[in-house]
């Protein structure tokens, strides 16, 4: 009977378990690498490609006698069982063909169609993935290690802000499609709604003419075209790079020269929450928080996303299925690393 139920009362228990203790390490080995990059230290990403576990279930029963002159017997009984786990974890660093292919190529344009539709903010998506739209720019310096000048993005994060009022009011929508082998997207806006205020904006924002149904997002628009915008994407190491402008250092780092101290064009410093501030927010304190929803301890100081941040945490989930979607995919070579964790 033992044996009969060990299967099924054992995947009920540890597969929670290793779910939970791999989203946890996946997320916590993200944050690490934001504030790695904030540090420019060189980021490492190293992927669970397997996770094996065997259960073995032993069992021992014993009897003994002891039979003397003039003295009852005495009998004894005596039985034992254990569960035996042994659990083997297979990591695959993140390398070679698969880091150039995922982490350094720009975004496709048919992954943020995939994040529209999957219910994401288009603020917040454009936000992330495209450096610039036309001529409005999105800190495109910020896509690299952190600048020493402060970068240009007002333009167009109010641009993005009124395809969001849109958005709320179910009045675009995104498709993605090719045109003679060239992908684009196809922002539509509704024919009631097309000459709203907030589409106005965007069409003078982009520079494009107002009051249309269509414009396409493109890598190379047609020249004189005013229904098309043209759009670079960063890849998804920029978007690290981007986000990692939102890690707050502990001030003694950067009295020392430890980061990067961006400057305003008139020598002031400049505060990197005018650009992430909305998005997201990595805190740092000597001592273990109390309210983090994620933490990492790094150089001596303890990183984390606050709990109650809820568009912080929205951020960093967005984040974390663009990285699903461009560097989870690793091949099934011999494993590099294989752990045997024990019993």
């Amino acid at each position: 009977m033992g044996c009969a139920n060990l299967g099924p009362t054992t995947l009920k228990s540890e597969r929670s378990n290793y779910n939970l203790a791999i989203q946890k390490t996946n997320d916590e080995q993200l944050l690490l690498n934001l504030v790695r990059l904030k540090y420019r230290d060189t980021p490492f990403f190293m992927e669970v490609s397997s996770v094996a576990s065997q259960f073995t279930l032993s069992t021992t029963a014993n009897a003994s006698a002891t039979l003397q002159n003039g003295v009852s017997g005495l009998f004894g009984l005596g039985g034992s069982m254990g569960v035996t786990e042994k659990p083997t974890v297979t990591y695959s660093p993140l390398q070679g063909d698969n880091f150039i292919q995922r982490v350094l190529s720009p975004l496709p344009l048919q992954t943020i169609a995939l994040l529209f539709h999957s219910g994401w903010s288009i603020e917040r998506i454009f936000r992330l993935c495209f450096q610039q739209m036309n001529s409005q720019k999105n800190a495109p310096s910020a896509s690299g290690p952190t600048p020493s000048l402060a970068p240009k993005f007002k333009g167009f994060a109010s641009a993005v802000k009124f395809l969001r009022a849109l958005q709320v009011q179910g009045a675009i929508s995104l498709s993605y499609y090719e045109s003679n082998g060239m992908p684009q997207l196809l922002l539509h806006i509704n024919e009631e709604d097309k000459n709203r205020e907030e589409a106005k904006q965007f069409a003078l924002a982009m520079n494009v003419e107002p009051g249309k149904t269509r414009y396409v997002l493109t890598f190379s628009p047609d020249f004189n075209a005013t229904d098309q915008i043209r759009v670079v994407t960063r890849s998804l190491l920029g978007i690290l790079f981007y986000l990692s402008q939102a890690v707050e250092v502990p001030s003694q780092d950067v009295l020392q020269g430890k980061v990067t101290r961006t400057k305003t064009p008139a020598g002031n410093t400049f505060d990197w929450k005018e650009v992430t501030g909305d998005l997201l927010r990595i805190r740092s304190l000597p001592e273990s928080p109390e309210a983090g929803f994620m933490v990492i301890f790094y150089r001596g100081a303890w990183f984390y996303i606050d709990d109650a941040d809820l568009s912080s945490k929205s951020t960093f989930s967005l984040l974390a299925q663009i990285f699903s979607l461009q560097a989870g995919k690793i091949k099934d070579n011999a494993p590099l690393l294989t752990l045997p964790i024990g019993q």
